[in-house]
């Protein structure tokens, strides 16, 4: 179960992202993006774990294609959004309320070519004083041919801006 925050935890004065490398388990994110929503953190989870469902992010994703018949809560499930982002459910945990994807393929700075190792995590936290939620996004990639965190930040703090519009 994650540790609840209070929300003298989460400075609205911190920028909203950091390129700066930080470690997080066995890897070091290079993109850290975060979020505090007013809406509960189990609202926000059931709004994020279907790997398969993104309608929370009407402003940045267009369409989600399916790829095989794994069920979107399944490790293994793909999909392709909107038409250039080929990503694959790496790990989905419920009880940490915690998303890991990587992504396969996709445009400009997150081609197969350009990028390996590419590895996403969402992860919601519940805010205990006001009954909100804080989200943090991270990604990290193990070799690149540079423009990685520029290219990813504007998206992420957009999927973030919608989730907040939809839940909050």
């Amino acid at each position: 179960m994650p540790v609840p925050l209070t929300s003298r935890e989460m400075t609205e004065t911190s920028p909203p992202y950091s390129t700066a490398p930080s470690y997080h388990g066995d890897r070091t994110w290079d993109v850290i993006i975060r979020s505090s929503l007013s809406a509960p953190a189990d609202k926000v989870w059931a709004a994020l774990r279907n790997f398969h469902d993104l309608s929370t992010f009407p402003n940045v994703i267009e369409n989600v294609d399916i790829v095989g018949d794994t069920a979107g809560t399944q490790i293994g499930a793909q999909r392709v959004l909107n038409g250039a982002f080929h990503e694959t459910l790496l790990a989905l945990d419920d009880n940490a309320r915690v998303i890991r994807y990587s992504i396969d393929d996709g445009p400009e700075a997150l081609a197969k070519d350009s990028v390996s190792g590419y590895v996403g995590e969402v992860q919601v936290f519940p805010v205990t004083d006001d009954d909100a939620s804080f989200v943090l996004w991270t990604s990290s990639w193990d070799d690149s041919n540079g423009g990685v965190a520029e290219f990813c930040n504007p998206i992420y703090q957009a999927l973030l801006g919608d989730l907040k519009a939809s839940l909050s």
